[in-house]
């Protein structure tokens, strides 16, 4: 019984006390009977709550929807087996000994360049530009790549960036293959963070560690001294800053849109006749990513490079982010949805939570007072 009565309390700690969101002055007597319409009064809070978790728009975007089955009768599922058998037991070996002898010609013309060129580093860095393109061709080949490009290919000239949307690392792949551009992109352990250090730094790609507070400034400096370089490749940034299932668009970072140069969209599609390219990386390792990839039949999309668009006199960066985020989600066929992508790998924060406690409170408490 002793037990009961302390396990009892401690539940009771547990449990939240209106009195902590509210005013000393603002709480007074509460009426004796609470009914069923007193509780119906407060429906646009709970409609609310009830809606968040019926249609929880922000989980939607980091969700990955794989294609409905069609194997389901005894006449098309000998057709899957032997698709299962020609994709791992023919398509694949065949594109890991593309990839290999990609790499291959890669690192025996780059080792060469890069330390014996140190002296023509102009001619150094317009190699290097060409290898890499070469070699992310080399990926696309891989996975079978069938893409689309729309509009003028992008230039090397100062004083722009380019912006897209993201849903894979293979999106900077796919823009690489075509122009090299240095992005702006988080730094991964493993193999692919021994290219970024030893390939990728050489086309002026910069990188940055999202939990770390000071590579904030970092980026932000060097953003601007590379847009500013007229040899400098074209800069790309995912203003996303996280994977997206290329159904939706969240919040754009203000920070390409506040340099005061023109900012290049870039729309991004794909389609899932063949594979969903969307690369969830908090359940799956790029390394696991690229083999879903070569085991499909083809991976098909289509990219667009919009109109430069400029920040209008009294626009601010946050809504020149917006309007640029509107013509990309256009043009792909994207949802907007109100998010902060970064909530993907932070829990919200405290005083919000708070703040929506204190405003079903008040809430309760203006009903009971009409009472």
């Amino acid at each position: 019984m002793v037990e009961l009565r302390s396990s009892s309390s401690e539940m009771d700690l547990d449990r939240p006390n209106i009195e902590e969101y509210l005013t000393t002055d603002s709480i007074q007597e509460s009426p004796k009977k609470l009914h069923l319409r007193d509780l119906l009064d407060i429906s646009p809070t709970l409609t609310e709550a009830a809606g968040a978790i019926v249609d929880d728009s922000f989980t939607r975007c980091f969700k990955s929807n794989p294609p409905e089955p069609w194997n389901w009768n005894v006449y098309l599922f000998p057709l899957w087996c032997l698709g299962v058998i020609i994709r791992y037991g023919i398509l694949f070996p065949l594109r890991v000994a593309i990839l290999t002898a990609g790499w291959l010609v890669f690192f025996a013309a780059f080792i060469p360049v890069h330390f014996l060129l140190t002296a023509h580093n102009k001619w150094r860095r317009k190699i290097e530009r060409k290898l890499v393109e070469m070699i992310c061709s080399v990926f696309v080949a891989s996975w079978t790549g069938v893409v689309k490009y729309h509009g003028p290919r992008p230039s090397m000239r100062p004083q722009q960036v380019f912006v897209a949307n993201h849903t894979s690392m293979i999106d900077f792949i796919i823009l690489e293959q075509m122009t090299a551009f240095a992005v702006i992109m988080q730094k991964h352990p493993g193999w692919v963070g021994f290219i970024q250090k030893t390939i990728l730094e050489g086309v002026g790609c910069i990188w940055f560690n999202r939990t770390e507070s000071k590579d904030r400034e970092v980026v932000a400096r060097k953003l601007r001294e590379h847009i500013h370089g007229a040899d400098n490749n074209p800069l790309l940034i995912f203003p996303e800053g996280t994977c997206v299932n290329n159904h939706y668009t969240v919040m754009f970072k203000k920070g390409a849109f506040e340099l005061g140069c023109a900012v290049c969209p870039v729309a991004i599609k794909y389609n899932k006749i063949f594979v969903d390219a969307f690369w969830n990386s908090k359940k799956q390792s790029f390394t696991m990513h690229l083999f879903h990839l070569m085991t499909s039949w083809a991976v098909v999309c289509d990219v667009w490079y919009l109109e430069p668009q400029y920040i209008r006199p009294g626009e601010t960066p946050i809504e020149f982010a917006e309007r640029v985020r509107d013509m990309i989600s256009i043009r792909a066929g994207l949802k907007k949805v109100p998010w902060d992508g970064y909530l993907k790998y932070f829990r919200p924060s405290p005083k919000l939570t708070e703040r929506k406690q204190q405003i079903f409170a008040e809430s309760v408490l203006q009903r009971l007072e009409e009472k």
